[in-house]
């Protein structure tokens, strides 16, 4: 995934898949009795049920020695040549049409819609029809990966439009739901033509190789909209390019990010089965001298020591739990020996720490932008504690420079606070499909939000208080009450807990204090409390109704926002402050091969022991042992059927049952039997043509058939 990397990481030396290569497919057998014309397609039917389950099966064994893995990475068009083994990496989809694609998707989506439908109507049989499947037709092309790029651009483009164009709001919002839909109907598509794991690399392809939206756009546009890399940062062509999962996250396609093909590719983006080199906003350390393709990873062929594996999403996401561990732990001691007159050992240790953690958090922002960081679930308890360790960090130095006690007293005051940050943010990494927490996030942007606006409106309602009460003869000007007295009252009345305020009132004035403070009750009390329940509520409903399509949301951009490439996320804190401190120098003295050569020489001996111990687990549960290589016995797995707690179940014979799909011998008898059927029931049908047909007399292997297939 990571562009840093030796030329012999991997001892495969197989180039990845084509992406304009035909997959062989594994086809079952066909017997000879089932080419006969008036059986051929409720056989095939049958058969291709039978290959969709062996090509399911297919994508979780092992790769066989023949297939496509996982090739060493090759330079960047940019790099230098430095010996014959070293080949630059030629980007496979650089000649698409991609500017015109997108034009012309758009030109089609604009004649197709006039009027204003929802996403329900357009998923409608009649709308199928007539509009979502002859756009899906017109515009499938198998050997284009571009096609549902441009789509969710499109999908962008029309979202933008129906913010700032009111006149075509509801218009522009359907054109941004069809481009959606055909798009996810499409990636279906490509998902049912190309079975088996070529399919998987296939949609691998579609959805995260880099497109750039002016590829190969005629010269005259090129020259009027001239873009170039964030801080001049080179990546080796792959400058100013997004992905198709990143820009439907942008979009907040989440549609399309549920849907079963797009689900296949983000989990094994996640589990590590597919590797690639994404592509980055702004790197802190880049390496960029080395290219890893889009292929699969097979462990087997993988040298044990592969610093690539180190951000993997799922092996990235459970370092970075231990990290926070380490982090919450460390807080925890700093606090409870805090000592405001001098450093101690354990404030030292988590300044220290914390440091290196708010430094890898600085990095995922900058990684995919800040968009892309405040769609993870957490991600407004990171920025929270940032805010909070770089207050308290300033004031704590700044005291500690000065000899000030108070200061430093004043900084642990603020470190306090970060207590419910901390412990919540942890209940968020242990649970992170819980639909508490998925709702709790939205919910609080739109308590935060109008909370805001209540602040803002109320706000006439002190500035009123505090001019009567100094124009009050009757009080002194030193009795009357402050803004910040004021503003408790106001406060406590909000949220009901006192009527101070009110029994106050009579002192602003006799008749317009009382006045004021009864209207804010009702307006803040009852009308505000009210609407801000009604929209939370609401919020939540909206979530719930919808909680599959939310839960896989956050899932594709935990994955997402998991694949780095930038060189510091391969060093744990607070090493990577040293990499920071060490390694940026030396990139503007070194060249790219020697500065990657050092690179990868301190990865890989700062994370020797987790290197091994990844491995060892991906070299044993990473891919499922397959049939074909041990199928005179049991597994090397299933020896030790006794340790596998799945076998303690009363019912595990009937998971056992579905496991493996059933030998040929098995398929040949089922197929001889309902050969037979199929010809009593097309004898007995040949004179009742003309009545109507129940669905109870279909023939049982096309009810079979579709079963399977579902």
């Amino acid at each position: 995934m990571n562009g840093s990397g030796s030329s012999n990481d991997n001892g495969n030396r197989e180039g990845s898949l084509s992406p304009k290569r035909a997959p062989p497919g594994q086809h079952i057998r066909i017997p000879e009795q089932l080419q006969r014309p008036h059986l051929n397609q409720s056989h095939r039917s049958l058969s291709d049920a039978l290959r969709l389950v062996r090509s399911r099966e297919e994508q979780e064994t092992l790769l066989g020695d023949d297939e496509v893995a996982d090739p060493d990475g090759c330079l960047r068009e940019d790099g230098l040549m430095n010996g014959p083994r070293e080949i630059f990496c030629r980007d496979p989809h650089q000649d698409l049409p991609v500017y015109y694609t997108i034009h012309r998707i758009r030109r089609i989506i604009l004649a197709s819609i006039d009027d204003p439908y929802t996403m329900d109507q357009l998923k409608e049989p009649r709308m199928n029809v007539l509009i979502v499947k002859p756009l899906v037709d017109r515009l499938y092309d198998e050997e284009d990966a571009s096609v549902v790029y441009c789509l969710l651009v499109n999908r962008t483009q029309f979202l933008r439009e129906q913010a700032f164009q009111h006149h075509h709001q509801t218009v522009n919002l359907t054109r941004a739901h069809l481009c959606e839909l055909v798009a996810t109907k499409m990636l279906r598509k490509y998902d049912a033509d190309r079975p088996g794991r070529d399919g998987l690399l296939w949609l691998a392809h579609i959805l995260v190789s880099p497109f750039q939206p002016f590829q190969n756009a005629p010269q005259e546009v090129l020259r009027g909209n001239r873009h170039v890399s964030w801080l001049g940062q080179e990546q080796g062509g792959y400058e100013g390019k997004l992905t198709a999962l990143e820009v439907a996250i942008v979009s907040e396609s989440k549609i399309f990010l549920s849907s079963s093909a797009c689900q296949k590719v983000v989990d094994a983006v996640y589990r590590g089965r597919i590797v690639y080199t994404p592509t980055s906003f702004i790197d802190i350390i880049p390496d960029h001298y080395k290219h890893k393709p889009i292929s699969l990873y097979d462990p087997r062929k993988s040298r044990i020591m592969n610093q690539y594996r180190l951000i993997v999403p799922r092996t990235r996401n459970f370092i970075e739990v231990v990290q926070f561990v380490i982090l919450l732990g460390l807080y925890c001691l700093c606090m409870m020996n805090r000592d405001q007159a001098k450093f101690t050992t354990e404030e030292a240790w988590f300044m220290i720490y914390a440091a290196g953690w708010v430094l890898d958090e600085f990095a995922s922002m900058l990684e995919h932008g800040w968009h892309v960081h405040t769609q993870n679930l957490w991600s407004f308890l990171d920025i929270t504690f940032v805010i909070i360790y770089v207050l308290y960090s300033m004031i704590r130095i700044h005291g500690w420079i000065i000899g000030s006690v108070e200061e430093g007293r004043q900084a642990l005051d603020i470190l306090a606070i970060a207590a419910p940050i901390l412990l919540p943010r942890l209940a968020f990494n242990v649970m992170p499909e819980n639909m508490l927490f998925i709702s709790l996030r939205a919910m609080m942007a739109d308590f935060t939000t109008l909370s805001l606006i209540a602040v803002w409106c109320f706000g006439g309602f002190l500035l009123a208080l505090k001019w009567l009460s100094i124009g009050n003869d009757k009080v002194d000007f030193e009795d009357s009450p402050n803004p910040i007295t004021i503003s408790k009252w106001m406060l406590w009345i909000w949220f009901g807990l006192d009527g101070t305020g009110i029994q106050e009132a009579p002192k602003f004035h006799e008749i317009l204090g009382p006045t004021l403070m009864v209207v804010y009750a009702f307006l803040g009390n009852t009308l505000f409390l009210t609407v801000l329940v009604s929209i939370l509520s609401n919020t939540f409903s909206k979530i719930a109704a919808d909680a599959t399509a939310e839960i896989q949301f956050r899932r594709a951009v935990l994955t997402f926002e998991g694949v780095k490439s930038d060189a510091i996320f391969a060093y744990r804190p607070p090493f990577n402050i040293l990499a920071l401190l060490f390694l940026l120098p030396l990139k503007f003295v070194l060249t790219p091969r020697w500065f990657h050569k050092i690179n990868i020489t301190m990865v890989r001996v700062l994370n020797a022991p987790i290197l091994i111990l990844i491995a060892l687990h991906e070299r044993r549960s990473l891919w499922k042992p397959s049939r074909k290589q041990n199928p005179l016995g049991p597994s090397k797995h299933s020896k030790w059927g006794f340790w596998n707690w799945s076998n303690f179940s009363v019912h595990a014979d009937i998971q056992a049952v579905f496991e493996e799909e059933p030998p040929q011998e098995i398929i040949d008898k089922i197929e001889e039997e309902d050969e037979l059927e199929d010809a009593i029931l097309e004898n007995s049908f040949a004179g009742a043509r003309s009545r109507s047909i129940s669905p109870n007399m279909v023939p049982r292997r096309r009810r079979l058939s579709s079963v399977w297939q579902g």
